[in-house]
């Protein structure tokens, strides 16, 4: 009986209300600032996965067919949302004659989706081509991803703070490259702003030599980084996160600001197309997406994502 008199004490008993008063304030304050703590997965409409793609558009075509994955390699990889597909450009791009280019660039794309994951921790070529036996020539630079601006439009439904950050893109209207002609289609924030991490890797038997290089697409904005998609994925005025990993290859690249040339042109064609694989930002802040958005009818708007 000694024990139950201790924890009667007024010491211990202040103790406890103390701890739970403070408990529920941080519950109100959490409430009151509109603060979520957890994050609900979300998809794009329809359930569009990545591999929807198109395999060729204008300017690019798909070489040889899409590679899967092994189930061991996908329990690693942490999504079934994932691409793997080689493209070639149709001929030599006017930026890549200006260097000097003769033959038609080919890049290995690489797409992977993740939803409602606080811990996930994205994996990029530092890691995975390392554990692969290649070595990296030197560090990591970050580097732009130039893209052609020439169908871009202001978005005007974009909320407050993305007011002049939100354009939309055109899709093209001939339907040999796309489902939807015609159709416009909303950019990450900042798109004339997009930055990759770049790595140039050695694999040390051959001497062959590849630059890989990856970006996010997380909660409707863009971020270079793995440690910065946690920043903008699971920011606490957001109810859900995703990011999506835009990872791109070459053995022709002659430096990591090339890469970001290539990556730039690949994605003037490819990018709003993935914009179509992932939720439309715009519409999950004003609480229109998805139907059961707890921002509906709330006025939406409030979270700071992108």
């Amino acid at each position: 009986m000694s024990g139950w008199r201790e924890l009667t004490r007024a010491p211990f008993v202040t103790a406890m209300l103390l701890l739970g008063g403070s408990a529920l304030g941080l519950r109100g304050a959490i409430t009151a600032m509109d603060l979520y703590l957890t994050k609900r997965p979300i998809y794009a409409a329809d359930n569009r996965v990545v591999q929807a793609i198109p395999a060729e558009t204008p300017r690019w075509y798909r070489v040889g067919p899409d590679r899967q994955e092994s189930q061991a390699t996908l329990e690693e990889l942490g999504t079934q949302n994932y691409l793997n597909r080689r493209y070639a450009a149709r001929e030599v791009p006017a930026a890549l004659r200006e260097r000097g280019w003769t033959e038609p660039p080919v890049l290995d794309l690489h797409l992977a989706y993740y939803t409602g994951m606080v811990e996930a921790v994205p994996h990029i070529p530092e890691r995975c081509m390392v554990g692969g036996g290649w070595q990296m020539t030197e560090g990591s630079v970050t580097v732009p991803v130039p893209l052609s601006r020439e169908t871009w439009m202001e978005d005007p439904r974009a909320p407050e703070d993305l007011a002049g950050r939100v354009v939309t893109a055109r899709l093209p209207s001939d339907g040999r490259y796309t489902d939807a002609p015609g159709m416009r289609v909303r950019l990450p924030a900042d798109a004339g702003n997009v930055r990759m991490r770049v790595t140039e890797f050695t694999e040390p038997t051959s001497g062959a030599s590849v630059y890989a290089g990856y970006f996010f697409i997380a909660n409707g904005g863009t971020v270079p980084s793995a440690e910065q998609v946690r920043m903008l994925a699971f920011n606490l005025k957001d109810d859900y996160a995703y990011y999506l990993k835009v990872q791109v290859m070459s053995q022709q690249a002659r430096s990591a600001e090339e890469l970001g040339v290539l990556t730039g042109l690949l994605m003037d064609d490819l990018l709003p197309e993935i914009m179509r694989c992932v939720p439309d930002w715009v519409e999950v802040r004003l609480g229109e997406y998805p139907p059961d958005n707890p921002r509906r009818g709330r006025g939406g708007a409030n979270g700071a994502g992108g």
